[in-house]
């Protein structure tokens, strides 16, 4: 039972909270009442009423455990995502925190993130992401020094086919080799450097600090019109903002570098 008990409660936690809260009220409601209404009449519902109210009294516990647990990890996901100013934070995390910070920047993209646990610090699948009858499969290397090889992105793309799913993902704190930016052209496969995962959360610390809580009123400010991200000169793709790294001076590089070194 207590094996039961503790993976219901991590399922629910994996969830979002509002869905332990309904699973614990409904559940209890539902065995304390609905069960022996339905048995009502049959010979076992008497020594079954003692039974439903020790179940009911459990459901709505692991209901709100796992509601509870549900709000805090949101919480410390968060909080984790708004900590972070640079690729020198992301590579001081842990496997674990750098797989809850991906999802984290996600998530906030709209996705419905699950984890299913069958990655770890060895790689596998680490993420699955849900949006739009989609299903994407996330792979997190948190490799800073390393560059991701082209094993890497043949394994995932092995998984891709293996479980059915639409795309693959694989986010890093550094970079890709040639050969595995290579493989992935012309595949449902995402390579995300650190420099790209860096301008997702960016764009989710902006986007959190613009939220609006209910009934408070924002003087709007002005916006200059966003700058469209220019064609590679040389390949064609499109190009992504860069910071100099001597110099401190931005630019614009092509978004398939290192296969493409086309600059502007």
């Amino acid at each position: 039972m207590g094996r039961a008990k503790g993976h219901l409660i991590d399922t629910l936690a994996a969830l979002p909270w509002p869905a332990g809260v309904a699973f614990g009220i409904g559940g209890y409601f539902f065995v304390r009442f609905g069960l022996p209404a339905f048995l009502h009449g049959n010979p076992f519902a008497r020594a079954f009423e003692p039974m439903a109210m020790l179940m009911s009294w459990f459901v709505l516990v692991a209901g709100m455990l796992g509601a509870v647990m549900s709000w805090i990890g949101q919480r410390q996901r968060r909080r984790l995502l708004d900590a972070q100013n640079g690729l020198d934070s992301i590579a001081a995390l842990g496997w674990r925190h750098f797989e809850q910070l991906v999802g984290e920047a996600f998530r906030r993209q709209g996705y419905a993130v699950e984890e299913p646990g069958l990655g770890g610090a060895d790689g596998g699948i680490d993420l699955i992401l849900r949006k739009n009858n989609r299903r994407m499969l996330v792979q997190c290397k948190q490799w800073r020094r390393r560059q991701i090889p082209v094993n890497v992105v043949r394994e995932m793309y092995g998984l891709l086919a293996h479980h059915s799913a639409d795309a693959v993902k694989i986010a890093c704190a550094g970079a890709f080799t040639r050969d595995a930016a290579r493989f992935a052209q012309g595949k449902p496969i995402e390579l995300i450097g650190g420099e790209e995962l860096m301008r997702m959360i960016r764009e989710a610390q902006a986007a959190s600090t613009q939220t609006v809580h209910p009934g408070e009123i924002v003087a709007p400010e002005p916006t200059s019109a966003p700058v469209a991200s220019p064609a590679c000169p040389r390949c064609g793709q499109a190009m992504v903002e860069r910071n100099n790294r001597k110099t401190g001076q931005k630019f614009w590089g092509c978004s398939t570098f290192p296969v493409c070194r086309g600059v502007r």
